[in-house]
């Protein structure tokens, strides 16, 4: 075991998203959600702990997603307030509750790494990643106009309804699946993921010790 360990890759996470949904789902103001990140994060960095614990030489702690950039977020807490919203059309308050757990981590990282200097402890920026995305729509051949809209999914501005979800009888998919960002409102599609796991790699890899 510590032979396969020394030459193993581990994944710790992405951690954290669903916490927050139920949160927010159950009517918890962002401000409130926000209270739950400390807990949320040393959770992570418990987990990453045992991880090391056990002989782990290489691991990955992937930060959360811009969810304000998905279909079911833009859904559930869609408003006509322009000003809620960014150049991508995502919505700020729910972003910058990512971007506060992403900055938390990063700090629980560098502790991680003071602690166990012979670990290569890398942070997975999944939102930089997915905001590359967002910034080469046309690059990548992305249909601009359904840059955030489900490609499996019915109703509304977005194809998402909570009530008729993916997979429930007369819920049409697109007919272009290589043009969407999102599969289902939630999850990514398979070239949306393809260009996330290209772009962390480039990022990734060279600090892997490999």
């Amino acid at each position: 075991c510590a032979q396969k360990l020394k030459s193993s890759l581990f994944i710790v996470g992405e951690i954290g998203e669903n916490d927050y949904k139920y949160a927010l789902f159950q009517g918890k103001t962002v401000e409130e959600v926000k209270t739950l990140v400390p807990e949320v994060v040393q959770a992570i960095k418990d987990a990453v702990t045992r991880v090391i614990d056990f002989g782990a030489v290489r691991v990955v702690v992937p930060g959360n997603f811009p969810v304000g950039c998905f279909p079911i977020y833009l859904t559930q807490f869609r408003t006509n307030d322009s000003a809620a919203y960014d150049q991508f059309h995502c919505l700020k308050c729910l972003n910058n509750l990512s971007f506060h757990h992403n900055e938390l981590l990063q700090q629980a990282i560098q502790e991680l790494k003071n602690e166990h200097p012979n670990v290569a402890i890398i942070y997975g920026d999944y939102y930089t990643a997915f905001m590359w995305i967002l910034g080469h729509v046309r690059t990548l051949e992305f249909d601009n106009g359904s840059m955030q809209k489900a490609c499996c999914g019915i109703g509304g501005d977005y194809d998402f309804n909570l009530t008729k979800m993916c997979g429930m009888s007369g819920v049409p998919v697109c007919e272009n699946l290589d043009k969407r960002i999102s599969w289902d409102g939630v999850h990514l599609t398979q070239k949306a993921n393809k260009y996330m796991a290209m772009w962390l790699i480039r990022d990734i890899f060279p600090k892997l010790w490999c």
